[in-house]
């Protein structure tokens, strides 16, 4: 099987990932206004919990499924029979996952129950998800072009059918009808894809044993994920904060996936390289994802601070002042979890260290529940965002420990000296230019240009290589 180019790849699951976030922003504005914290605090509650169970249902199958599927891309037959196992295993997990959230959440009409039911049609959505399939071929393309087409009606008809408060339970069936036809809409590329194989063939338990393995992190990784949410809730009578957290989340997420991209693009071509031998090429490709990670991560975390304040009120409307602090908070976690991507995403899982892995996430679950614990009693979701981020710095200290050996990391941080300066300065010029101008839209759109040319043109004065090499190639790409 040809290789695709690892540069579309990125781009392809960066617009797939940016897209499942972006585009439910688009309808932030008009939901806030129309729903209110109250209601928007409920959907982030009720849909926290069904995350655990997606979660437990799911196992540990996206990332094993994509990296198998990836050590056996040139052989169809294999890469079939590991399809259909894996595919058959998570049904049994998931259904057995839909019986008990049923029985504990679903059951009855109090509280929040009817929310609930509509969420199992979100747990079956994703267990027909086989976008780890498309991955683990490298074929990014598939994923964005099908939903794509699903996540823009839903956009419509959030903005058609969600008019008052009470349409809440309708926001909610928008959301799920999404994720069902959105996944369900790649069976139908998948018969060109994969070959017939023999039910006797088919060895479904022998994947227990590896997707608990990496189900292990995932439990730790949902802790620190979703966890503040649920804690959030539970603590906090205010269910407003709840939302005011989720609002702040959506963004940082948005900006996150712009990072986070590349490591499920390089988990599978790792892997591959890997399987055939190519060490010297992954510790290519290793070099360039920490410059990326430093190169994006650096102006994201300052233009937030410097824009937040313009941003949040223009975006959400009144109300929700609260989410500027906690966006500041929380920026940090764009670089620290942009380096564990690397580190864990990219390097330890593609090299089956799934146990120095776990090690990490769950050492940073733990620090973030006691975080959570002892400050979101005074400081409601301001310490879960603190308590995230101290989870996150946990876990990326952890990794780089793991990977010393493999990775010279003097050469690594030296090579961060140019985006930081370049960050810095942009982040002066935001400033004052928020000073400056009046709060509005054109004003905050002359910020964020002003601050990104800023920026390039400081790197470009710097004369950073990386920035240098990716000029020359667009150059090149348009002679």
């Amino acid at each position: 099987m040809q290789k695709k180019s690892v540069t579309k790849n990125y781009m392809y699951n960066l617009i797939y990932q940016v897209l499942v976030l972006i585009l439910p922003l688009i309808t932030t504005p008009y939901i806030s206004r129309v729903l209110g914290a109250e209601n928007i605090g409920i959907y982030s509650y009720t849909t926290s919990i069904s995350a655990y169970f997606i979660l437990f249902g799911s196992l540990g199958v996206a990332l094993y499924g994509q990296r198998e599927i990836a050590y056996k891309q040139g052989n169809k037959k294999d890469y079939s029979k590991t399809f259909w196992e894996i595919v058959l295993f998570r049904a049994i997990t998931i259904f057995i996952s839909i019986i008990i959230f049923y029985l504990t959440f679903a059951k009855g009409n109090e509280g929040y129950s009817i929310y609930c039911k509509i969420l199992i049609l979100e747990i079956i959505g994703n267990a027909i998800d086989i976008t780890w399939f498309f991955q683990g071929l490298e074929d990014f393309k598939k994923a964005v072009t099908r939903n794509l087409i699903v996540k823009i009606v839903s956009i419509i008809c959030t903005f058609t059918f969600v008019k008052t408060q009470g349409d809440l339970w309708i926001y909610f069936m928008i959301y799920v009808a999404s994720i069902l036809i959105g996944n369900g809409s790649l069976w139908l590329s998948l018969p060109k894809y994969i070959e017939k194989v023999s039910r006797k063939d088919l060895k479904i338990l022998r994947h227990l044993r590896p997707t608990v393995v990496l189900f292990i992190p995932q439990i730790a990784i949902q802790v620190y994920t979703v966890l503040d949410r649920t804690m959030i809730g539970a603590i906090i009578t205010d269910k407003s904060e709840v939302g005011y957290y989720d609002q702040s989340q959506k963004i940082i997420k948005m900006l996150l996936a712009v990072i986070t991209s590349l490591g499920t693009v390089m988990l599978t071509r790792i892997s591959n390289n890997l399987a055939n031998g190519e060490k010297e090429q992954v510790r290519a490709y290793m070099k360039k994802s920490f410059r990326v990670v430093f190169m994006l991560a650096f102006p994201m975390i300052f233009g937030i601070i410097a824009v937040s304040g313009v941003f949040v009120p223009l975006f959400f409307g009144q109300g929700y002042e609260r989410v500027i602090i906690l966006m500041n908070v929380i920026s940090p976690i764009l670089l620290l979890i942009g380096l564990s991507n690397v580190t864990g995403t990219q390097y330890l899982l593609p090299s089956k260290r799934q146990k120095e892995f776990s090690i990490s996430v769950i050492c940073g679950a733990i620090v973030n529940f006691i975080m959570n614990i002892s400050l979101i009693w005074n400081y409601g979701a301001v310490g879960a965002s603190i308590g995230t981020v101290i989870a996150e710095l946990t876990v990326t200290s952890i990794q780089v420990y793991f990977v010393r050996h493999d990775f010279n990391f003097k050469e690594i941080i030296k090579s961060s000296k140019n985006y930081l300066i370049s960050a810095l300065v942009m982040f002066v010029v935001c400033i004052i230019l928020v000073q400056i101008l009046s709060a509005s839209v054109t004003s905050l759109l002359i910020e964020v240009l002003v601050g990104i040319a800023v920026y390039g043109i400081i790197l470009i004065i710097l004369k950073d290589e990386f920035v240098l090499e990716i000029l020359k190639r667009i150059k090149n790409k348009l002679r």
